[in-house]
Parts: C-alpha cells; structure tokens; sequence
C-alpha cells in the first residue's frame, strides 16, 4: 500500500574506512531508508527527485522507499504478459461465448500494441496462435504447439510494455484498430463497442495491479459508433406471412419439417432459439384443445468446443440475463399446441427429451435450420421482400411476437416476461415497432395547423 507520510532530511556526510561519502536519509511511513553517494552532486541530485515527487503529491512504496510512479516506469511487464494474466483472472466466470468475445477482443489488442520491429511474421499465423493457443488457459498446459511456436516468440519480445499506454496516442490507435475489420471495411458498432469493453477492463485491471495509476480509456476523448437498440420495424413479419414462412420451410422435405416447430416456438411463444433449441418434452404441457404452457429452464448454445470446459462445442447454462436455477413460463396458442404436438407425433424426441436434434441427433445447429430458413424466404416472399430485411434471421421471429403482442395491447409488464426481458429494455428495444394510432394523431395535427 503506498504512503503520502516522506520525511526527508537534509544531505549529511559519513565517513567510512577514511573515505568521505555523502549519506541521503529518508522515511515513508516511519520505515527508515538510507542511500550513501560518492560526491555531493550525486547525493543533491537523488535527493531532489525525492523532493519534487513528495512535493508534487505523489504516493511512496514503504516497501523501497521510492515514489510509485518511479517503480512503474522501472516495470516492464508487456501488454502480451499482462493480456494473458487478465484472462486467466476472468476464464472461470465467463461463459463460453463471453470467453470467445474477450479473446476476439485481446487479439485485435495484441496486434496493434507492438514494436514493428524485424521479423514480424505473418498477421494471420499471429492472429492464429493468439486466438488458438496464447489466450486460452485451458490450453497452457499442453506447452507451445510448433506451429505456433515462432509467431509467439515474435509477439513476446516486439509486445509494448503496458505502461506504454500511458501515452494516450497509443490508446487512440487500438481503439480506431477496433473501426476497422480485416478486408478493411467498417466494423460494425456492436463488435467496436464489445472490443472497446473488454479493452477498457482489462487496462482497469492493469491499474488494480498497479501497473497504470489510472485508466487512459477514460483520458481520451473517441466517440464509439452509435450502436442501434431499436429493431427495425422492417424486419417484422405480419402473422400472414410468418404463416406462410412456416408452410414454406414443411415443403423444403421431410428434414426441414423437424424444424417447423422449432421456429413456431420463436413466433408463437417469443423464444430465443437457442431456448427453443433446448426444448424438452417434460417442459411441454399441450393439451388437445385451448391453450398450452411451455416452461424455458436451460439453453445449450453453440460456443465452439476451444471455449468450454468440457471440449463439448455447446455449453448447457441457465436462461439469460438469469440466475442459473431460474425458470420461465409462457402460455402458448392452440396453433404452437398443434405444432408440437404434431412434431411429438411423426419425429418423437431425442433420449433426453429434446424435441428439435441436428442431422446426427445432436444439439440443432444455427448452420442446419439457418439453411431451411433461407430457402423458406425464398419460396414464400416476393422478389422484393426476399431482397428486403423482413424476417431476415429466424431470430426476427421473436420480434415479431413482441410487436403482434404489444399491438394487440397486452400490458408490456405481461410481454417483458414472457420473452425474458425487462421492461425498460422491451419498450426501448421496441419502441419502433409499436403502432401508435398514426392517423388520430395526424389529424389532430392538421386541426391544429389549420
């Protein structure tokens, strides 16, 4: 812990075996220190820099007696060094995708903060062994692959130190790193401002080791591109057309019908699909006619095997934004009720319960009912829709049911809960996609204009 209490006392002398030397005596937090100088010049010059920083305010290490700020000029631990203790410090928290985004995050980093110097390899073998190896844990222990042998030596000696980032231009240049994707186009603002979050905390964590006083992110003065929290009210699907989307995805075949219901649950019941994706028969109740209920428990979302702990390439967790144990129940209409009645009836469920499996029974994939959903557009919507945003993800389906909820006047506190969401993010997520009674409006507008 550092100390504002110096006491330092004027340039004494001290003989030692016949020899004058000149003796400089200070103390921080009543520890005594004592440094012996061969001429006078030497001893005035050292005892000067202790001056200035006491009288600049600057904190003192009891430890060395030193001022902080001299001992993290003299520490040379490099962005590389301090990245890959920051991630090890977060691995055990993070989700698996949350593992993926911070590493994403770490590489582009990386690449930025380093001496141009000699010897560079390629920027993809670095990127590589970045991404594969030097930044997750779980692989440390089976020691360098040789293929990334090189491309890790290079990025240990050319890495700038993190104290470096003190110089502000420094920070300026990752973060417009951020801006850009690798074919040179703009980044989308989502992906800018993940990468800036990630960069942000992990520069907080080099000043909770000491390495930076404070965190030059909150120095500069960079704008992050807008990032858009209202869907686009082009993206949603009337009733009609999700109706014909459904029976456009049952004439792809037999292959493409087990997946019908899937983006019925979407739809009709505002399911994320990965919540859809995980849906068990137990958390079913269909009854044969009226109204059923479906009970949201677990996702299993696809991370990629490098990220969980298990090497399984989908990590099971709770429902998001939820604590782990938490449920969520939604009543579903007698048209979902059919559907998955009907899928139960011809397709069955998987040993564990699983209404909707891949082509090899395993977790349904984004890449399989991806592929349905784009062919499905095709088939139903003109030319010019299929060119348009509408339903242009499967995902879109969950917008959909957000706005044909509101609009019909469910109170938003009954929507929020049922699609898992607060209401302050509902209403400002779907702001846009909420009818307003447009033509009332106007017309009292016109009355007031004439």
């Amino acid at each position: 812990m550092s100390s504002y209490q110096v006491r330092i006392w004027d340039l004494g002398t001290r003989t030692i075996r016949g020899k004058k030397w000149y003796r400089l005596r200070w103390t921080v937090d009543a520890e005594k220190f004592e440094k012996l100088y061969k001429t006078k010049a030497l001893g005035d010059a050292a005892r000067s820099v202790l001056v200035k920083a006491a009288r600049a305010g600057e904190p003192f290490d009891p430890k060395t007696g030193r001022p902080v700020a001299e001992g993290r000029q003299q520490d040379q631990t490099t962005w590389y060094a301090h990245a890959r203790a920051y991630i090890e410090m977060k691995w055990p928290r993070l989700a698996a995708k949350s593992r993926r985004g911070a590493v994403e995050s770490l590489v582009s980093t990386t690449l930025v903060l380093v001496d141009q110097s000699r010897g560079r390899p390629a920027d993809d073998a670095i990127r590589q062994a970045l991404y594969l190896y030097a930044f997750n844990p779980k692989r440390w222990a089976d020691g360098v692959p040789v293929e990334h042998v090189d491309a890790l030596a290079w990025i240990e000696r050319a890495s700038l130190p993190v104290a470096e980032l003190d110089n502000l231009a420094q920070v300026r240049r990752v973060l417009d790193a951020f801006c850009v994707k690798l074919d040179g186009k703009p980044a989308a603002a989502s992906t800018v401002l993940r990468k800036r979050a990630t960069f942000t905390n992990t520069l907080g964590y080099a000043v909770e080791l000491g390495l930076l006083d404070s965190n030059p992110v909150d120095r500069v003065q960079w704008k992050a591109p807008e990032v858009a929290q209202a869907v686009d009210r082009r993206v949603v699907a009337n009733p009609t057309q999700v109706a014909a989307l459904l029976a456009a995805v049952g004439d792809q075949g037999k292959r493409a019908q087990r997946v019908v219901a899937f983006f019925g649950c979407i739809y009709y019941a505002g399911a994320r699909p990965a919540e859809a994706a995980d849906l068990r028969i137990t958390d079913c109740d269909l009854p044969e006619e009226g109204w059923g209920r479906l009970t949201w428990a677990e996702t299993d979302p696809h991370a990629g095997s490098h990220w969980t702990d298990d090497g399984r390439p989908n990590q099971r967790r709770g429902l998001k934004h939820r604590a782990r144990t938490e449920t969520r129940t939604v009543p579903i209409p007698p048209q979902l009720v059919a559907l998955l009645r009907d899928h139960v009836r011809r397709f069955g469920t998987a040993p564990d319960g699983r209404l909707f499996r891949g082509l090899h029974g395993g977790p349904l994939s984004s890449s399989v009912y991806d592929r349905w959903w784009k062919l499905a557009r095709t088939a139903a919507l003109t030319p010019a829709q299929d060119a348009s945003p509408l339903a242009r993800r499967a995902y879109d389906l969950r917008h959909a049911a957000a706005s044909l909820w509101l609009n019909a006047g469910v109170p938003p506190t009954e929507v929020a809960r049922r699609l898992g969401h607060s209401v302050a993010v509902l209403l400002k997520v779907y702001a846009n996609c909420i009818d307003g009674g447009d033509d009332g409006v106007n017309g009292k507008i016109t009355g007031a204009l004439g």
